[in-house]
């Protein structure tokens, strides 16, 4: 207790020596003024022209995906996909209804299904906890597919969603398997936990009033604003993430540092070169700044799609990144930043190291599969 109170008195020192460290580096090769210059006049582009492009995107596929549960397509696809998720991610079939449903719109929406208990009850305890490992797979996978299409990579795009497919499947089974080992009890049932929420599922199946032309208007319509809300949540990481991300990422300009946008120290390209032949057997990159858009994965797959734009106007990127982009992207949805709150609020927080490592694995399994995937599908 003593230790956790000193540790605590040294937090502040330990933080400023960090921050100087840092901002004290870009600034020494950069000048100041240009570092600051940089941040904000970054930050203002990735607003403006990454943004804006992104919550267009939210809005839309927000409207589309109400409206496909408003008339029950969601509850067709779910049927379709239920007998694949005994022997694919050993989950009962109504988990095809939570896959659906993030791919639609993000991670979190797995756990709204979770803590109902006209779900939950379906599931063994050890699957209900992979359920976030599951769901996460899919989050945003309608936006990134939507972006990375927008681009001008439709089929790259559908070749990265098979590998994040199979990715999820990975990082499932993987999960379900460390889970047993450190908990075998939960290898019982869960006996209708959670709250008394109605599914998605439930809720289309209910008889409507209103009439068809209003049933339509307000979909899209509730869609579109669950897309701005989600376009709003964004921003935070790629304003703060993307920038700090592309300082590391892009040296300086033609004529030297100007603060212009989108310079910075190309430190994470140098640490690449080390072990580029690594990634290039991998994932296929034939660059090292490439590397940034996983990472950036790992906090938020929004703040990812942020580097897109940059690398496309660099001439970085090409149908096989798209792919291991969309894999990779998809797949890993921002769950360092999302699976302690998840499994949270299903009341599991000690498994929380054991879904995470599950999920590291199944996401570079999914951009090593989507690579090799391009590269096959090239031959033909």
């Amino acid at each position: 207790m003593k230790q956790k109170k000193s540790s605590r008195k040294l937090e502040p020192l330990y933080f400023l020596i960090v921050f100087f460290l840092l901002f004290g580096s870009l600034g020494y090769v950069m000048g100041t003024p240009n570092m600051l210059n940089t941040l904000m006049n970054t930050a203002y582009s990735l607003l403006i022209e990454t943004v804006f492009y992104i919550m267009g995107i939210t809005v839309l596929s927000g409207a589309l995906g109400k409206i496909l549960v408003e008339f029950g397509v969601v509850g067709i696809l779910e049927k379709l996909l239920r007998p694949l998720m005994k022997p694919l991610w050993n989950l009962p079939g109504v988990a095809a209804l939570g896959g659906v449903l993030t791919f639609l719109s993000d991670n979190p929406a797995i756990i709204t299904l979770a803590n109902d208990r006209n779900f939950s009850k379906y599931f063994k305890r050890y699957q209900l906890i992979s359920i976030t490992n599951f769901g996460t797979a899919f989050g945003m996978g309608l936006v990134v597919i939507v972006f990375m299409a927008g681009r001008g990579f439709a089929s790259a795009a559908i070749i990265g969603l098979v590998g994040a497919f199979i990715g999820s499947m990975i990082s499932t089974r993987i999960s379900q398997k460390l889970i047993l080992k450190a908990k075998p009890e939960f290898d019982t049932f869960v006996a209708g936990e959670g709250s008394q929420q109605k599914t998605q599922e439930q809720e289309t199946e209910e008889v409507k009033e209103e009439g068809l032309f209003l049933r339509i208007l307000n979909s899209l319509l509730d869609g579109g604003k669950q897309g701005v809300e989600l376009g709003l949540a964004i921003i935070p990481g790629v304003l703060i993430i993307s920038t700090f991300v592309m300082m590391l990422t892009f040296g300086p300009g033609e004529n030297g540092y100007t603060g212009a946008a989108y310079e910075g120290i190309a430190l994470l390209p140098a640490i690449a070169e080390k072990l580029d032949f690594i990634f290039d057997w991998l994932f296929g990159f034939k660059s090292p700044e490439l590397l940034a858009f996983p990472m950036t994965s790992l906090g938020a797959v929004g703040a990812a799609l942020g580097l897109v734009p940059k690398f496309q106007a660099s001439g970085l990127i090409d149908g096989n990144a798209i792919a291991v982009f969309t894999a990779m992207g998809m797949c890993w949805s921002g769950y360092l930043s999302t699976h302690t709150a998840m499994l949270d609020s299903l009341g599991y927080r000690d498994l929380t190291s054991k879904a995470i490592i599950a999920h590291t694995i199944g996401g570079l399994c999914a951009g090593i599969i989507a690579h090799w995937l391009f590269v096959l599908v090239g031959l033909f």
